[in-house]
């Protein structure tokens, strides 16, 4: 057995529990191991029932709790609705204690007159004695030698539980041989790394604090050191690819403009083929800024350079990034080639699709754009299919369809992603190698400070475009406490009365026992309540179904939907210039640049708009960080100053998201493990750049695994 066997070669992995894993995205035995824990159950101290109502003071709806007891007389055992009911009432220093337990009548003989025990469990409480339902028991000797661990909670799915999770990762820790480590010992030594098999072992199952924080340190280290290796590798193999496109050229400095002349021959420009994109310039109701302007001309240079483009545009929210995209696009246009663009949601690259035709009809330009998207019917998507064999200079926007259906290109010249969901490496390269070696263009809204970019980055050129253009309000934004929230609703319920609409943003789904968050189910339900007849408010969370996900944004920029509550999933949402209140509860839980990023989706229209960040905690700390964004609308200030005050392994609650789907490690938080990975990566790559040296074998292997691992992702 290896890591790429079938999970269901583990014993008790039958055909319907093998389907509950690959809901979770588990299908080999390897995938098991990186199913890491979410969080850590740590045993609370025992404590006398007759000193219970000290530890809960303070703790409105229970906490849990391991209450230790004498059993002073015999449990109760009734029938109730066909179900064994187990009830044990005591008393101690005169607090007194109702456990009840469910279908476990048994436990009668087995909580025995005179003797100790450990009850553990959520306790609560009821009228005038504390109340626990279904505590799990424990001798107190070994409940005291429990206290030490910490127990691993994973992400679940209905049908398979905790405690089947955990038995099947400690199964494939004892099948696989972890002995063998594929990082070269000098670096381990170097940077203070534990070898990988205590650091699998004690992710899962660690043996207390500090051993899991050396597991997590050498995990996030690997994640970084691999995909910065496998950037490196495939800039490698990319960097010589001669460019084998033609283009027009430049008729004057790229992004440059001119007066209108009307006597000019608009299909002349001194003694030039006049191009598209500069007329495009020309008509825009509206100048590019400076920073549009350099990085057009980088974007346009590097079309007729020598060698294909590989270059990152990175630009706060609001900069401007799209009218770029069309731009570059026209120029492949207008020399005959395919270009494609690929978005992170269905419903925005719908809208890019009619931004970029009606620019088209706008300028007078006949370019055929063709959408793809998953969502299409099959019919639609052959009429899509063919009409890329039959144009061979049409624009296509899509989604992960360009990359996972069946689309033949014809001459693509020119792959742009949208790195909100920056996906890896292979997935990008499997787009390039859809096409004959295209110029590779990636879009960036996440503000990262130019530091880290450079490190993460490494593979592509950077062209920042750090200006917003002067026709937009800058956000008001205002720091408040939750007694806050009602003056809130009055602003939101002023705003609706306008004509305008709002978002308001939770960081969880569902409620979740034993953390205290707005969530957004219950949330939608209760706003609801709260503003006038007529107001439509809906959710919007991941687990929806993609179809249902997509209609709800698409209502919302209709202004069907008045208030949307959400998860952060609006981060990469659909452009609603109407929404002018952004409000966010339990700021705190988030980082400030994902809260830039989720303010960013107010602000683009003509009116003023508004964030308001309900900061829930007493934190000092929290609320110096949330007065940051009060202070600035600048992206890139905002995420360096967010950087100043993580510090590695510095938590914040809801991890960052949108950039890199690392599983453990964040930029910000882990920013120190991020610049050692890339100072061992570039060693090696200077020495090796594809690692092709025998004393690199195990190290290439682990890459060329890495890079497939990240294909499938892609594909599942």
């Amino acid at each position: 057995m290896d890591r790429s066997s079938s999970i269901a070669e583990l014993k008790g992995i039958g055909a319907k529990t093998e389907q509950l894993f690959h809901n979770l995205g588990v299908y080999a035995v390897g995938d098991i191991l990186l199913h890491y824990p979410k969080d850590y159950d740590r045993m609370p101290p025992i404590t006398p029932l007759a000193e219970m109502p000290g530890y809960l003071e303070g703790k409105e709806g229970g906490t849990m709790a391991a209450v230790a007891v004498r059993i002073a007389k015999s449990p109760a055992v009734r029938r109730s609705r066909n179900m064994a009911v187990t009830a044990l009432a005591l008393q101690d220093g005169g607090v007194k204690g109702d456990f009840v337990w469910f279908r476990m009548p048994y436990l009668k003989s087995t909580l025995k007159l005179g003797q100790w025990f450990v009850f553990l469990g959520k306790a609560v409480w009821k009228g005038d004695a504390i109340h626990m339902e279904q505590p799990q028991i424990f001798q107190p000797e070994k409940y005291d030698a429990m206290q030490g661990a910490l127990w691993p909670c994973y992400a679940l799915t209905s049908g398979l539980s905790k405690n089947k999770i955990s038995q099947t990762v400690r199964q494939a820790l004892d099948e696989l041989d972890l002995s063998v480590d594929y990082l070269p010992e000098d670096i381990r030594a170097r940077r203070h790394l534990a070898e990988a098999n205590f650091a699998l072992e004690n992710i899962h199952f660690p043996e207390g604090e500090e051993a899991l924080e050396q597991a997590r340190k050498r995990l996030i280290f690997d994640e970084f050191f691999q995909f910065i290796l496998a950037a490196g590798m495939q800039k490698g193999q990319m960097e010589e690819i001669e460019n084998r496109f033609s283009f027009p050229p430049l008729a004057r400095p790229a992004g440059a403009q001119e007066p209108r002349d009307e006597a000019r021959d608009p299909q002349e420009d001194g003694g030039r083929q006049a191009l598209w994109a500069d007329r495009v310039i020309e008509n825009l109701p509206y100048e590019l800024t400076g920073a549009q302007k350099r990085t057009l001309r980088e974007i346009r240079q590097d079309l007729r350079g020598q060698n294909v483009m590989q270059r990152l545009v990175q630009g706060d929210v609001g900069s401007g990034k799209t009218i770029l995209a069309f731009l570059a696009m026209l120029d492949v246009a207008q020399a005959g080639y395919q270009s494609a663009l690929m978005a992170p949601t269905e419903v925005l690259a719908a809208q890019h699709y009619q931004t970029f035709t009606s620019l088209c009809e706008a300028n007078g330009l006949d370019i055929p754009i063709i959408l793809l998207t998953g969502a299409l019917t099959a019919k639609e998507k052959r009429r899509a299919y063919e009409r890329l064999q039959l144009y061979p200079n049409a624009m296509v926007i899509g989604t992960h369809a360009l990359i996972q259906e069946r689309p033949a290109y014809g001459e693509l010249a020119l792959v742009i992603t949208d790195e909100q969901h920056r996906f890896g490496v292979k997935q990008r390269e499997s787009l390039f190698r859809k096409g004959t070696q295209p110029h590779v263009l990636v879009m960036s809204a996440t503000p990262i400070p130019r530091t880290l970019a450079i490190i993460l980055y490494g593979d592509l050129d950077v062209s920042l475009v750090d200006e917003v253009p002067a026709r937009r309000l800058p956000i008001k934004s205002c720091v408040v406490g939750k007694s806050y929230r009602g003056k809130a609703y009055d602003f939101i319920r002023r705003e609706l009365a306008a004509g305008r609409q709002a978002y308001v943003i939770c960081p969880l789904v569902e409620e979740s026992e034993g953390l205290e968050a707005e969530n957004v189910t219950d949330y939608a339900r209760q706003l609801a309540e709260k503003m006038p007849s007529g107001v439509v408010v809906e959710c919007l969370h991941g687990k929806m179904k993609s179809g249902r996900k997509n209609l709800v944004m698409e209502q919302f920029a209709r202004n069907e939907i008045q208030v949307l509550v959400s998860t952060t999933v609006v981060e990469v949402g659909v452009n609603v210039p109407n929404a002018t209140v952004m409000m966010v509860e339990d700021a705190q839980r988030f980082g400030l640049a994902q809260l830039h990023q989720l303010r960013g989706r107010v602000g683009r229209g003509d009116a003023q708009s508004y964030c308001i960040l309900v900061n829930t905690s007493d934190s000092e700390k929290a609320k110096e960080r949330l007065e940051i964004l009060k202070k600035s609308n600048d992206g890139f200030f905002i995420a360096a100053e967010d950087l100043k005050l993580r510090g590695p392994g510095d938590f914040f609650g809801v991890r960052q998201s949108g950039l890199l789907e690392f599983r453990l490690g964040d930029i910000y938080q882990n920013a120190d493990l991020l610049k050692q990975a890339s100072e061992e990566a570039n060693l090696i790559l200077t020495e090796d750049r594809l690692l092709e040296l025998p004393e690199h074998r195990r190290l290439r292997e682990r890459i060329e695994g890495y890079l497939d691992s990240q294909a499938e992702t892609a594909n599942l």
